[in-house]
């Protein structure tokens, strides 16, 4: 069984087969196998093409699966429910929609103008982005299957409870009037489509996606070969391994500003691990770039005023950074 889980998790999922035929196909060229070339060429070539089949494929599913959710339906869905049943629903749902945040600020518009909780919209804002169908088996492929699936708890914990925090706030006067204002009534078209239907929807969101994450991928993959390749690992160790307490709050608010979704972190994540960054502090940058991004915190602006703004950036950063440091304390079990 061990065996068979390795195999899945190195061959399939960590594409092994695939670093060592780019190896071989440079070595063909003639490049020196330990030089700083030919290193960085076999990281780049490798992930970028293995990022970009694994988003093809789990985009697919996951927008396969999207296309029984419309935001419509979802709202309709979470606005059955109150307390903090909705609120863990709707960390549920943010896992089967479109993987960045910005992507995301748009239906936590459409929700919260239909009258949704704030806690329950905020919950569905937090997870969406940071957690989603992907993550479980992207994850898998490079940190391993048990923290990737630790991920995805503390994923949906912290939207949960940053949901019920921000209910029990009360600042619904403190999303912008226009929101409040807006009318979202009317039933949603295109439930009944056939599998024909929905999967040309899924290869469009294929496409699309591709197109769009594709220049953040190459950019993941280029720092993380630099990381990987080129700075020393013990400048990696002083500043974000274990002899620092500060690691991973170094992470999170270097990460948060940062503009990419899980595919285009998880090189960097990588490389850092790689070089002895401890497991938290890359998995807390990772979810501090996913969810904190400053172009969707720009949007999110639009939507909400600047307190509830805060207590949102406020609530996420000290859940990421909790969570880094549970990853810390657990990686001996974890990796």
């Amino acid at each position: 069984m061990t065996s068979v889980l390795g195999f899945i998790q190195n061959e399939v999922l960590g594409m092994k087969w695939l670093d060592r035929a780019v190896g071989q196909g440079l070595e063909l060229f003639g490049l020196d196998t330990q030089g700083l070339l030919y290193r960085s060429l076999r990281f780049f070539i490798y992930d970028t093409i293995k990022i970009m089949v694994l988003l093809a494929v789990l985009i697919f599913v996951i927008s396969y699966i999207q296309s029984y959710f419309p935001p419509e339906r979802t709202r309709d869905i979470l606005g059955r429910f109150r307390g903090m049943t909705a609120r863990i629903l709707a960390a549920l749902l943010g896992t089967v929609t479109p993987f960045c945040s910005c992507s995301s600020i748009p239906l936590f518009i459409g929700f919260t103008g239909a009258g949704l909780p704030l806690g329950v919209t905020f919950s569905f804002l937090i997870s969406s982005p940071m957690v989603d169908l992907g993550s479980l088996v992207l994850l898998s492929g490079v940190f391993g299957f048990k923290a990737a699936l630790i991920y995805v708890v503390l994923g949906l914990l912290v939207a949960v409870l940053g949901g019920w925090a921000i209910e029990k706030a009360h600042m619904e006067n403190e999303v912008e009037e226009y929101i409040r204002a807006a009318s979202f009534a009317g039933k949603y078209e295109g439930q009944d489509i056939g599998k024909k239907e929905r999967a040309e929807y899924a290869f469009s969101q294929v496409r699309e996606t591709a197109r769009k994450v594709f220049p953040y991928v190459l950019i993941g993959v280029a720092v993380g070969s630099v990381i990987h390749n080129a700075i020393p690992e013990r400048f990696i160790v002083a500043l974000l391994g274990k002899n620092n307490p500060f690691g991973v709050i170094i992470a999170v608010l270097a990460g948060a500003p940062l503009y990419a979704d899980i595919f285009g972190t998880i090189p960097i994540a990588e490389a850092l691990l790689a070089k002895g960054a401890l497991l938290g502090v890359v998995l807390s940058f990772m979810m501090a770039v996913t969810t904190l991004s400053l172009p969707s915190l720009i949007m999110l602006r639009k939507a909400v005023k600047p307190r509830l703004l805060a207590l949102f950036i406020a609530i996420c950063i000290i859940g990421i950074t909790l969570s880094g440091y549970i990853f810390n304390f657990l990686q001996g079990y974890l990796i």
